[in-house]
């Protein structure tokens, strides 16, 4: 399976690392496979130490080099590396953004007429083979293509196909989302730390008690109202800890965050 794609990075930041690391680990493609570009040199030496790949010293050269292009600018930098490959995107290339924000239109406007296009909201946990993903197709893309996007984002982890009107409140949640529970952990670490507890304790209980709960989640199907519901005994410590978490605002708070992130992610497509 590894050998039949050929991917290439346009963008060598850290997200296209977590994700070139995690395919690598999944076994879906070889690093071999994989080329890369980026106009800060430090980035691409960083993603060469850290994937095993060899960077590429233009965007050119990967459009030669890959079939599959995995778009990871930032979006304000998307006019200018479609305006620059433009002229050397094939029929035979695919052409994946990772752009937060960046709708399917701008980026089919960016390139020739009948251009494949997917736009793909990841995150970082693809690094541990855990992320969390939803992509849209462009009007040219195929079912091919929709299935290759599958592949390859379902090997690191969820990989979930979305209407793109959806996607800024996919990168407002999932795509935002690891921020929220590492400060989630940080703050479980404190109390924990607060309460008598070292910190490598409470931070390793901390990461390991969302970790669990997750799984909770989505091995069991149950609602997380009915998993709540089951550690909480009457009069008990769980419904102690709740009532403070309530008091505190924390469930509005974590409703806005991802409110907020969405609303973003629509106005830098605007932009």
């Amino acid at each position: 399976m590894a050998s039949e794609i050929t991917l290439g990075f346009l963008g060598a930041g850290k997200m296209a690392t977590a994700l070139a690391r995690g395919f690598i680990a999944a076994k879906l493609i070889s690093a071999k496979n994989i080329v890369a570009s980026d106009v800060i040199e430090a980035a691409r030496e960083a993603f060469a130490n850290e994937t095993g790949v060899q960077p590429m010293p233009t965007n050119l050269a990967v459009c030669k080099a890959a079939s599959t292009l995995l778009l990871a600018v930032k979006p304000d930098q998307i006019a200018g590396v479609l305006s620059e490959i433009r002229p050397h995107v094939t029929p035979k290339h695919l052409l994946i953004s990772i752009a937060a924000g960046v709708p399917l239109a701008k980026l089919e406007a960016g390139l020739a007429p009948g251009a494949r296009v997917i736009r793909v909201m990841p995150n970082t946990p693809a690094l541990v083979g855990a992320s969390a993903s939803a992509f849209a197709l462009g009007k040219a893309a195929t079912p091919a293509d929709a299935a290759l996007a599958q592949r390859l984002f379902s090997s690191v982890g969820l990989a979930l196909a979305v209407k793109e009107p959806l996607l800024d409140a996919v990168t407002g949640l999932s795509g935002s989302g690891p921020a929220y529970a590492y400060q989630i952990i940080e703050a479980l670490s404190d109390g924990g730390v607060a309460a008598g507890l070292p910190r490598d304790v409470a931070t390793k209980l901390a990461a390991q008690t969302l970790l669990g709960a997750a799984k909770m989640v989505l091995e069991t199907g149950q609602h997380p109202g009915a998993l709540k519901d089951m550690v909480t005994s009457p009069g008990g410590t769980t419904i102690e800890g709740l009532h403070e978490l309530e008091r505190g605002g924390v469930r509005g708070a974590l409703m806005n965050a991802v409110q907020a992130a969405a609303a973003k992610s629509k106005r830098l497509g605007q932009g």
